[in-house]
C-alpha cells in the first residue's frame, strides 16, 4: 500500500483541499483508483510526484507586485511581538515600529539585539497602559493566543473576555485608537468552538468601534515563502473610515526548500554554517529508510508498525511523521522543536533536522538576523513567527489602505 496514497495524505502533501482533489478527479487533472472494499479514493504516489513538479515547476513566472509605496510615515504598535517575524516584513514594506510588547525574555533580547533603535516593551501586555500613543498610532498588530471564551448572554462583550489574552489585544486598541487593527492567528481559529470564538472577538471589536473585514487563511506558499504555512489574518478598520480593506494578492510562483537554502532568487548565497538539533541514533537509523518527500509510509511495513505504535492503527494520513522534505517543494509548516515525531522536517540529504539558521531561511528571516538564548530557545522563536516575506505583503496592503485614508481625509 505504500505506493498508494489516501485523499487526506494527497491534499496534505499537495496543499489543496480535498473538494479541489475530488474535482481534479473528475476532470482528469490527477486521477484517484477506487479501494475495492471500502470505495475509497487512492492515489498513486508516482501521479502525485508528477503533479508537485509541474505545481512547483520553476518556469512559471511570477507577474504579481504588491509593491506600493507610503505617502507618509506610518506607524506601528506590535503586541505579542516574538522574535519580529511580522516587525521585520512591515518594517521592509516601509512602516515604522514605534513599539513592540514581548513576554518571552529570549525574545526580547533578540529584538533589541538587532534593532537597538526599537522600543521593546518587556512583560506580560496586562502590565502596561498605551494611553500616550493615542491617536498616534496608524496600526495595531497582534499575534495573540487562541484562548476561550466564557459566554455571558447572546452576544459577548469585551467584559466577558477579561482575563484573556484577545481582551489585553482589545484594550489596547482601544487606548490607542489606530486607523488599522489586525490579528494574526493559527487556521484552527475558524473552527475553534464551532466558529464561536472567532464570532466573539469579531462583536468585541465592533464593540470597541472596528469594522472587521471578513477573515482569511493567508498561505504563506503564495507570498514568496517556501513553506506551507497558514495563517488567519483578522482585520479591524475604524467605523468612522469608508475605505475597503484588500488583501495582498498571491503570487504565481512558488518557492521550493531548494531556494531557501541555496543560493538563488530568494537568497545570493547559500545558507549559513550553524548549529542544530540532532536526532537519536534509533530514530537516525529509521529515517536514513526514507527518501526525499517521503514519510513513514515508505518504510517496510514492520519498521512502520514498530516506528508509529498505536498511531499505525489509527485514521489520518500522519504525513509529518517519519518525513523528509524534498529540494522541489516547500517544506511542511515548521514547528518550535525540529525533532518532534508527530512532526519530523528531516533534511533532503542529511539525515538530521534543519538548523537554526535553515529554519530561519525557511521563514524568510534575513541571514544576519540573530537569535538570542539557547538552540531549543532559537528553534521556538522562529518556528512560532509569522514569516518575514508574508509580513511585507500583510505591509504592502496596510500601505495601500492607508495611502488611500490620507488621500481622503487629508489630515496632515
Amino acid at each position: 500500500m505504500k505506493d498508494y496514497l489516501t485523499l487526506a495524505e494527497t491534499s496534505e502533501i499537495i496543499g489543496k483541499s480535498k473538494e479541489t482533489l475530488r474535482r481534479w478527479d473528475n476532470e482528469g487533472i490527477l486521477k484517484a483508483i477506487r479501494e475495492p472494499v471500502s470505495n475509497y479514493r487512492l492515489y498513486k504516489k508516482s501521479d502525485v510526484q508528477t503533479l508537485l513538479g509541474g505545481l512547483f515547476d520553476e518556469a512559471i513566472e511570477d507577474e504579481v507586485s504588491n509593491y506600493v509605496e507610503p505617502d507618509y510615515e506610518y506607524s506601528v504598535l506590535e503586541l505579542f511581538a516574538g522574535a519580529g517575524g511580522l516587525a521585520i516584513g512591515l518594517e521592509k514594506a516601509g512602516l515604522k515600529c514605534v513599539a513592540l510588547n514581548e513576554i518571552d525574555k529570549w525574545a526580547c533580547q533578540t529584538l533589541r539585539t538587532n534593532r537597538p533603535n526599537w522600543n521593546v516593551l518587556e512583560g506580560d501586555v496586562k502590565d502596561f497602559e498605551f494611553e500616550n500613543y493615542k491617536n498616534k498610532i496608524d496600526v495595531v498588530t497582534g499575534g495573540f493566543p487562541c484562548q476561550a471564551f466564557s459566554y455571558a448572554g447572546k452576544k459577548l462583550g469585551l467584559d466577558d473576555a477579561r482575563g484573556t489574552l484577545f481582551y489585553e489585544f482589545a484594550r489596547v486598541i482601544q487606548e490607542v485608537n489606530p486607523v488599522l487593527c489586525i490579528g494574526e492567528n493559527v487556521k484552527g481559529l475558524l473552527s475553534h468552538d464551532k466558529g464561536k470564538t472567532l464570532q466573539g472577538m469579531i462583536s468585541i471589536l465592533d464593540e470597541i468601534g472596528y469594522n472587521v473585514v471578513p477573515a482569511k487563511v493567508l498561505k504563506a506558499i503564495n507570498y514568496r515563502v517556501p513553506q506551507k504555512r497558514e495563517r488567519l489574518i483578522l482585520v479591524g478598520v475604524r467605523k468612522d473610515i469608508k475605505i475597503d480593506f484588500e488583501y495582498p494578492t498571491p503570487h504565481r510562483k512558488i518557492y521550493n526548500l531548494v531556494d531557501a537554502l541555496k543560493k538563488g532568487k530568494l537568497y545570493n548565497s547559500d545558507v549559513p554554517v550553524s548549529e542544530g538539533a540532532k536526532y537519536p541514533e534509533h530514530k537516525k537509523e529509521i529515517l536514513e529508510l526514507v527518501p526525499p518527500k517521503g514519510y513513514w509510509r515508505d518504510l517496510p511495513l514492520e519498521i512502520q508498525k514498530e516506528y508509529m505504535g498505536k498511531s499505525f492503527y489509527l485514521g489520518g494520513g500522519k504525513t509529518g511523521m517519519a518525513r523528509r522534505i524534498g529540494w522541489d517543494e516547500p517544506s511542511l509548516t515548521l514547528t518550535c522543536s525540529p525533532a518532534q515525531k508527530q512532526t519530523e522536517r528531516c533534511h533532503p540529504d542529511e539525515t538530521r533536522p534543519f538548523t537554526v539558521r535553515e529554519y530561519a531561511r525557511i521563514q524568510t528571516f534575513p541571514d544576519d538576523w540573530i537569535f538570542s538564548g539557547s538552540t531549543a530557545q532559537q528553534y521556538k522563536q522562529i518556528g512560532n513567527a509569522v514569516p518575514v516575506n508574508l509580513g511585507e505583503e500583510i505591509g504592502y496592503a496596510v500601505i495601500k489602505f492607508l495611502n488611500q485614508y490620507h488621500k481622503s481625509s487629508k489630515p496632515r
